[in-house]
């Protein structure tokens, strides 16, 4: 991690000249140090002399150039050089024998390469995926699955704790709706055992199609749910049934997609809290009761709209449920962070679940994370939506992907075994369903685009895993033996690389750190690039000996970082294709 190195050798100095009287004391701000966009102003730079020049009153190119003497003379085995460029700008350049070194320690550490103890196994928790039982998985809840499951993996790699919870939305007014409508439409359903998720999606979309009309069917639906949650007998019996048909059709595709979690609560699970939860708000004073019955937590200071917590009928909400869930995690796991990956479109509940949680005193607001994301758009670029049926199913969307790539590698390489090339199917299939999905601004609203996805020549998953599958073929017929000198990789081209290698453990955490996992695969694509241009450009089997050795260790090198990172993101990784 060169950039914590460096952001720590200038704390250092910092100190050191505050010792010896250079510079004033004060508390040092925080360091930031980015890669520059133009090499000459070297591989790291930082504008920390203009933060300080505005503390201590003194000239930023003065301050800095006192502290590039200290910092070259601190670490000559790191630095070529440490230059100032105006109006205060530090450059670092890092040395060739520093780099050359890195090869050794990348062969060495393999699968551990770019992992950090940063956690030192404090707890973080990542809510994802979270589908609505009793209707399918659509590409909106497998947004949230993808997500949530690299932020899950980055934190692991960085040693945290990490506890993944899908939070299933298994309770709540949709409920009402959904034994609404098979009491409603029994006739169509003999046994309620033998039914279909299919069917439930059918029921659903018929009856909210007839509230339209008939709108007291809304009020019976309130009802219904009214009295799932009262414990009703046959409403519970129902409940049961739709739920683990649900939770079967979700495990298949978690299992397509290997996904896994270390908790499957639902809201369902928090009811028997509910009740305290309403009392422990009302009794704090952070809650009140209003004429009409209803409970609400004022948030008028946080500029927000109340936190309802129970209706007038008594009926609670996923608000409640969401309370009691935080209050619940806290005191199990005692997590650092929190982090809710969920639709752009649920923001301003965050924001009222996490203050309401901050007031009832349950964890620090800035313990929550809203890791948001946009929708999935349709063709028609128009929102989809399961009440009205129009949506993309989950099922559907990995055929499709599966069956895409399938077609891609039977023309590419038509000789390749049916199993071999089945299996490199589902790899490159999922795999560029994932890498779509994570390689885009996760903010924005995305729209699938199934060209961009199977593309084997642009910023997609099936371009990595050629990469990847090729510098492995290279490995297999050079029986790269393991030794090299590594002062034999002393070109530019080579050194870029390596550079661009010893970058991974700070992408890792400066992509934890933003929640933007976009960050890893714009990197993994930029390597991708500098790999190929070495590749045609530099010969490596018909290389000297040395050089050949050291060029093998280089790509062995290559090939460890990304088995690193597309595992970060999900994705396995191929020998063949």
């Amino acid at each position: 991690m060169i950039k914590e190195k460096i952001k720590q050798l200038i704390k250092n100095s910092i100190k050191n000249l505050q010792n010896e009287g250079k510079f004033i004391e004060f508390e040092i701000p925080e360091i930031v140090v980015e890669y520059p966009k133009d090499k000459q102003h070297g591989d790291y730079s930082t504008n920390i002399s203009l933060q300080i020049a505005k503390i201590i009153k003194k000239k930023p190119l003065e301050i800095a150039n006192i502290l590039a003497d200290q910092l070259i003379n601190s670490r000559r085995d790191l630095f070529e050089k440490v230059e100032v460029a105006a109006p205060g700008f530090i450059n670092f350049f890092i040395s060739k024998e520093y780099l050359q070194r890195q090869i050794k320690e990348i062969l060495k550490q393999k699968e551990k390469f770019g992992g950090q103890n940063i956690g030192k196994n404090r707890a973080v928790m990542v809510d994802y995926s979270s589908p609505n039982v009793a209707k399918p998985m659509h590409v909106g809840h497998l947004r949230s699955t993808i997500i949530g499951s690299a932020i899950y993996n980055l934190y692991k790699f960085l040693g945290y704790k990490v506890i993944g919870d899908n939070h299933l939305g298994d309770w709540g007014t949709q409920f009402g709706i959904m034994i609404s409508a098979y009491k409603k439409y029994k006739s169509e359903i003999p046994n309620l055992k033998d039914i279909t998720v299919s069917k439930m999606l059918d029921i659903y979309v018929k009856f909210n199609k007839e509230i339209k009309n008939s709108p007291e069917l809304q009020d019976i639906a309130k009802s219904e749910f009214k009295k799932l949650e009262d414990g009703d007998r046959e409403n519970r019996k129902i409940w049961r049934i739709i739920r683990g048909k649900s939770l079967k059709e979700f495990d298949k595709i978690y299992k397509i997609l290997d996904i896994k979690f270390d908790l499957v609560l639902g809201e369902s699970f928090y009811g028997k809290y509910l009740i305290e939860e309403i009392r422990n708000a009302l009794k704090k004073g952070i809650a009140v009761r209003n004429s009409d019955r209803s409970v609400i937590i004022n948030l008028e200071k946080f500029n927000l709209p109340p936190c309802l917590i129970q209706k007038s009928d008594g009926a609670t909400l996923y608000g409640t449920r969401d309370l009691a869930t935080i209050r619940y995690r806290v005191k199990k796991y005692d997590p650092d962070k929190i982090i809710y990956v969920v639709g752009n479109e649920q923001a301003l509940h965050f924001e009222q679940l996490f203050h309401s949680a901050e007031l009832l005193d349950y964890i620090s607001y800035d313990k929550l994370y809203h890791m948001k994301f946009g929708l999935v758009l349709g063709e028609n670029r128009k929102k989809l939506s399961t009440r009205e049926g129009r949506f993309i199913n989950a099922d559907h969307l990995i055929n499709k992907v599966v069956e895409l790539a399938n077609k891609t590698i039977k023309e590419k390489n038509p000789s390749l075994p049916k199993k071999i090339r089945e299996e490199a199917s589902k790899v490159i299939g999922i795999g560029a369903l994932k890498y779509n999905d994570l390689s885009q601004n996760r903010q924005t609203n995305i729209v699938f685009d199934w060209n961009k996805m199977m593309n084997f020549k642009g910023n997609s998953a099936p371009y990595l895993l050629y990469t990847y599958v090729r510098l492995k073929s290279i490995l297999r017929k050079a029986k790269f033996s393991g030794k090299f000198k590594p002062e034999f990789l002393e070109g530019e081209i080579e050194l870029n690389i390596i550079k661009k290698l010893t970058n991974f453990p700070d992408i890792v955490k400066d992509s934890a750190d933003s929640f933007q996992i976009n960050n890893l695969t714009d990197y993994l694509y930029l390597l991708a690039s500098f790999v190929n241009n070495f590749y045609e450009k530099l010969p490596v089997l018909k290389a000297e000996k040395e050089i050949k050795l050291v060029r093998l260790a280089l790509i062995k090198a290559v090939t460890i970082v990304f088995k690193n990172g597309l595992n970060l993101l999900g994705i396995k990784t191929l020998e063949k294709m």
